[in-house]
């Protein structure tokens, strides 16, 4: 497959036809068995400068690779943040609302930072807008498949998300130990199936989406 670079082309379009600011949004751990959904966010307006070298839809890139763009990433964008929804409120409220609580998270974080988002304009990874429901349609969104891919914007909050959302994983492997989450970050894979296997389900796991075998298959973008 053909390595696409994300650029800033779309962007600067919608800036072009009248948005102040673009929030590229993209989320992480959507299929993951254990932890938390995340939503990150990265800002750019019409001043953004190219986006750092390297810079890919985080599941693109090598975990070491990941850790060395992201503090490139976060200098680089005006501004960017990272929204967490529980396992446990997961469970209570579905994953699609679970989204659009996080991503409202992220964007409460960004507001509480003095940021005024008058004007922007949520550019959204895929076709699906889950997230006009849960703000309440404070802010317009937009959409494109395989954002992640081709906008810089999204790229760099999918890699914001990834990093922060890994980190907590790789912390509460010790915690609960036998899941290998160093490795896997709680998505599907042979190893965490047979660490729940081995000694069952822990307080961070998705609980009912382990009863529903064949839901999930393992995920090649675990690393």
């Amino acid at each position: 497959m053909t390595s696409t670079v994300p650029t800033l082309r779309h962007e600067r379009q919608l800036l072009r036809d009248g948005a102040r600011l673009v929030i590229g949004m993209d989320e992480v751990g959507r299929g993951a068995i254990a932890g938390p959904v995340g939503v990150g966010l990265a800002i750019v307006d019409i001043d953004t400068r190219t986006a750092p070298e390297g810079l890919k839809d985080s599941k693109l890139l090598a975990e070491a690779k990941r850790e060395e763009l992201q503090p490139k990433v976060a200098n680089w964008v005006r501004h960017g943040a990272v929204g967490l929804v529980s396992n446990e409120r997961i469970e209570q409220i579905g994953i699609i609302a679970a989204l659009g609580l996080a991503a409202k998270r992220a964007l409460d974080a960004i507001r509480e930072q003095g940021v005024d988002l008058t004007g922007a304009i949520v550019l959204l990874d895929g076709s699906h807008d889950w997230l006009s429901p849960a703000i309440d349609r404070a802010l317009p969104v937009t959409m494109k498949v395989k954002a992640d891919r081709f906008c810089a914007a999204v790229a760099a909050a999918s890699v914001l998300a990834k990093v922060h959302r890994d980190r907590l994983m790789i912390e509460a492997d010790p915690v609960h130990p036998g899941y290998n989450w160093t490795s896997n970050k709680g998505y599907a894979s042979a190893d965490h199936y047979a660490g729940i296997d081995a000694i069952g389900a822990s307080p961070l796991h998705r609980w009912s989406w382990l009863r529903q075998p064949g839901l999930f298959q393992l995920d090649e973008h675990i690393a």
